[in-house]
């Protein structure tokens, strides 16, 4: 059975988001836009879920599913495209009843299924984590630097940058190592990208001297 196509698959997004939270009707627009089929997926998901107050709830199932599909043997049977779609339906409702998932979640995995739809499912999954983020004002900050700051620098960072944050906004924070940076620190806050490393100043420099040689 051939992919739906894109118009089909807008009616399919459509059906899902507006089966599972009658008798209302009108889409709840996520606090950020998603593209693509994941987006479209991730979206009607995001509104069926809003409208039945079952966000959270939702977006826990989603995680456990991601979990469960990293694991060998439901990977097999679940994401193999020579396994029968009827086949993968059924292992689904086993792993839907087995981990009590709401209608919301055991509908979208089934409709995925269906429609041949699985390889999806990560991406979805991703998408939807991204709108629940924005949904709870967190503002994701990557930190890399030469080596790891001690508790004294760490801490004094994260209060320089949550004075950038807007009020309701979270500073969601992650620090990594990179020793070939050489020193300093390259901060991705946001959408806004500030590289303060010794290397980028060295080609800096390097550039510099060779355009006045």
């Amino acid at each position: 059975m051939a992919a739906p196509t894109a118009s089909g698959l807008s009616r399919q997004v459509r059906c899902f988001s507006t089966s599972v939270v009658r008798p209302f009707a009108k889409l709840v627009r996520p606090p950020v836009q998603v593209y693509g089929i994941e987006g479209r997926y991730a979206t009607a998901l995001y509104s069926a879920a809003s409208k039945q107050k079952k966000l959270e709830q939702v977006e826990k199932e989603l995680l456990r599913m991601a979990q469960l599909l990293k694991e060998p043997k439901v990977a097999t049977s679940i994401l193999n495209p020579y396994v029968k779609r009827s086949i993968k339906v059924k292992s689904l409702n086993d792993i839907s009843a087995k981990e009590r998932f709401s209608p919301l979640t055991s509908n979208l995995i089934n409709l995925l299924a269906e429609n041949g739809r699985l390889s999806n499912t990560q991406g979805i999954i991703s998408a939807f984590s991204t709108i629940m983020s924005v949904h709870r004002g967190e503002v994701p900050c990557t930190v890399t630097t030469a080596s790891p700051l001690d508790q004294a620098a760490l801490s004094e960072l994260t209060t320089v940058l949550k004075s950038f944050l807007s009020q309701g906004q979270v500073l969601k924070l992650e620090v990594k190592t990179d020793p070939s940076i050489m020193g300093g620190m390259i901060v991705r806050i946001g959408e806004k990208y500030v590289d303060m490393s010794a290397k980028s100043k060295i080609q800096k420099l390097s550039r510099a001297l060779r355009e006045t040689l």
